[in-house]
């Protein structure tokens, strides 16, 4: 009897914490599935870069579902990974580099949901044989993914350079945009021994440069080309822009600033004439890293030409003991909402046209919960503004008008992406995926042009 009263205690020693185990994988699940079909309600799919799990490979270890810095990309279902929330997806890859069976590989979006994209073959070349485009422009997000196409753009052209000639007033290559893209590759082009020169149209840093004060700008480790793997995985704006700023100090760090491109164009003997205002530059190959920002998207409202309508925050504690009104539902919106919350005195409203925030970062839309709960920011879903007074913003909120006072507006709506310029260029637009003839016909231009 002791026996069996004994072996009873062990076994509730085991199951309690079974138990307890299967009870959160079942709540993981549930939630897991939920926020699956929340996503395809939404239509809320990746426009770029996200996992895509082998299920038949995958051994159920959750290592990729914990990897991720993002948070809830990648949720249990069924005992497999799966992507629940793909439009929180930015490309970091963790989770395929976490996965200890190889079940996770990187794809591209469908077509339909990268239309807006400029088409790459895998070494990020456009339709225009010898036309490289790196980072954001590209449709990929993070300074890592930047730095590496940036370097890889570069080696391909190397590659395809051995035995080039020497021509006076002709570049290897040209770099557009001296952002962490187009640092990187200037650097790589040091390393692969390249002509080369890169044209920034405003100062080294690109769209980094313009991020609120100490916004913290990465996640991941990061290597630069001649320094090697940067030491910590955070860095705030202004340390980046610091390290920047030495890299410029190099004398074979050749960078023209505030200098903007305004046509390039192949020649008939493959060359590329690269135009800006000041001068005509050519090259045997070009890297576009010039972002994807562009100029900021305009409403179209009434008043929005109004002196204190802006697109961007840089100090926010320049703004004190005011009504302000920030307008979009991305990190950048809700990032300058709560930044400008903290200021004293200051009542902060956020307008987002839809209902819930779909496309934060996970640590974002914590802070930001964190901040509707307690008063700090006033969140007003299903709105949008449709007119600006000098004192006001008057908001259309679920069919009904609404005025509140205003002193201040930030409208983060995205920006126009520079499309038509690469149109003018001759770059194709939409699936990676674009025919295998196409492909075959730029990897013969390759060859022809190194020649």
């Amino acid at each position: 009897m002791q026996d069996y009263l004994l072996y009873g205690f062990y076994a509730a020693i085991l199951l309690v914490p079974l138990t307890i185990y299967i009870n959160r994988l079942a709540h993981r699940e549930k939630h897991a599935r939920q926020a699956a079909h929340h996503s395809d309600l939404m239509n809320a799919g990746p426009r770029a870069q996200h996992p895509h799990v082998d299920v038949s490979n995958c051994i159920g270890c959750q290592g990729c579902t914990t990897a991720c810095p993002e948070g809830g990309v990648l949720g249990m279902i069924g005992g497999k990974a799966a992507v629940v929330r793909p439009q929180r997806c930015i490309g970091h890859g963790l989770c395929a580099e976490a996965c200890p069976v190889g079940a996770i590989t990187l794809v591209m979006a469908s077509p339909g949901m990268s239309a807006d994209l400029p088409f790459l073959t895998p070494e990020y070349e456009t339709s225009v044989a010898n036309l490289f485009i790196a980072g954001e422009l590209g449709g990929l997000a993070l300074i890592k993914n930047a730095v590496q196409q940036g370097r890889d753009c570069i080696d391909t052209i190397a590659a395809r350079l051995p035995n080039r000639k020497k021509i006076e007033g002709v570049n290897d290559v040209i770099i557009v945009g001296a952002g962490p893209a187009g640092i990187s590759a200037s650097l790589r082009a040091i390393e692969r021994h390249l002509d080369y020169l890169t044209i920034e149209r405003e100062t080294v840093g690109g769209a980094v440069a313009k991020y609120p004060r100490q916004k913290m700008v990465m996640a991941t480790r990061v290597e630069f080309p001649l320094y090697g793997p940067l030491k910590k995985m955070e860095f705030s704006k202004e340390h980046l822009l610091d390290l920047w700023n030495r890299i410029g100090q190099r004398e074979d760090f050749r960078v023209t600033v505030h200098e903007s491109v305004e046509a390039i164009r192949k020649r008939h003997d493959g060359l590329f004439s690269v135009t800006t205002p000041k001068c005509e530059y050519l090259a045997r190959a070009v890297v576009l890293a010039m972002g994807r920002s562009g100029t900021p998207r305009t409403l179209g409202v009434e008043g929005e030409d109004l002196p204190k309508v802006m697109y961007r925050l840089l100090e926010a504690d320049h703004y004190v003991g005011r009504n302000i009104l920030v307008v979009g539902g991305g990190d950048s919106a809700v990032e300058a909402a709560m930044g400008l919350a903290r200021q004293k005195g200051n009542r902060v409203t956020l307008s987002y046209r839809r209902s819930e925030f779909v496309r934060l970062k996970e640590r974002n839309a914590q802070r930001i919960a964190d901040s509707m709960r307690a008063g700090a920011v006033n969140v007003i879903f299903d709105s949008a503004p449709v007119r600006f007074t000098p004192h006001s913003a008057i908001l259309e909120v679920a069919g009904e008008v609404k005025e509140i006072p205003n002193d201040f507006v930030w409208i983060f709506a995205g920006g126009v992406a520079p499309n038509d310029f690469l149109k003018r260029i001759g770059v194709a637009f939409g699936s990676r995926d674009l025919t295998d003839e196409v492909t075959a016909q730029v990897g013969a231009l390759c060859s022809n042009s190194a020649a």
